[in-house]
């Protein structure tokens, strides 16, 4: 249990190391830099998504033949269709832009801010979350030590997604002690939504294929909708391709080393 409870939490520090760049760098993050940093984070979660969550659904069924592929497809779609919904009822604002998304509210941009980056973070907890859980319920194809490399993947690129959310809070006019607590903040949703999702597991354990692919369905979406397109904007670069290229190689070897 106190595997788990490390490997829940080490996603958290990964955000608040990054979210600490704010009392080291003086002005903004550089544009370039900027963009290394979310490919990389892209790479990362598309590679979790793929070895860690959509391969142990279907290897989970690969006893019902071509019907194998159905629970990490429902899946799939309905964590694409989860994070869609929260995207569309949440008001939220994303880095870089102006105009809030969702419904209208009297929110500050500041709040604005930690509510996208919180919709960011969700399925990257419920992620680290079912693998533990069925690591936990000795699920084949699923060990602690593959749990551990999702949780470590997910640290790592915590660390340039706490810089970039961290940043712009000081940017906002926030002190940066205050930039340093929100964008900290910002990642404890990945714990508390993984620590719910291991208590449940004994009953979560029928649906698990289910599970696993909707938590990959919503790292999806969050790399399509936000993290790629935020990655083009402005002048072209060939840098969030490199950085996504080493992400996604970083996130398989884990993947491969300690499963």
């Amino acid at each position: 249990m106190l595997t788990i409870a490390i490997g829940l939490l080490i996603p958290l520090l990964g955000t608040m190391l990054g979210a600490a760049f704010v009392f080291f760098m003086k002005d903004d993050m550089p544009e370039r830099v900027q963009k290394s940093l979310l490919g990389f984070a892209s790479g990362v979660m598309v590679a979790a998504s793929v070895w860690s969550l959509l391969i142990p659904a279907m290897e989970m069924e690969e006893g019902k033949g071509a019907w194998s592929v159905v629970p990490a497809a429902v899946g799939f779609l309905l964590g694409i269709g989860f994070l869609l919904v929260l995207d569309e009822v949440t008001p939220h604002l994303h880095l870089g832009n102006s105009q809030p998304e969702g419904p209208r509210s009297k929110l500050s941009r500041t709040a604005m801010l930690a509510l996208a980056v919180t919709i960011h973070n969700l399925p990257e907890g419920m992620a680290v979350g079912v693998v533990f859980a069925g690591a936990e319920q000795g699920v084949a194809n699923i060990s602690i030590a593959s749990a551990v490399a999702v949780s470590l993947g997910i640290a790592i690129q915590n660390v340039p997604e706490g810089a970039i959310i961290s940043m712009p809070m000081r940017a906002e006019g926030n002190s940066r002690w205050r930039s340093f607590m929100l964008g900290s903040l910002s990642g404890a949703v990945e714990p508390i939504g993984g620590l719910a999702v291991v208590l449940l597991a004994s009953l979560l354990t029928p649906i698990l294929p289910y599970m696993l692919a909707f938590a990959a369905g919503a790292m999806f979406y969050v790399v399509v909708e936000e993290l790629i397109p935020e990655a083009s904007e402005g002048k072209h670069t060939n840098l969030s391709t490199i950085g996504f290229a080493i992400g996604f190689v970083l996130m398989m070897v884990l993947d491969v080393v300690l499963g």
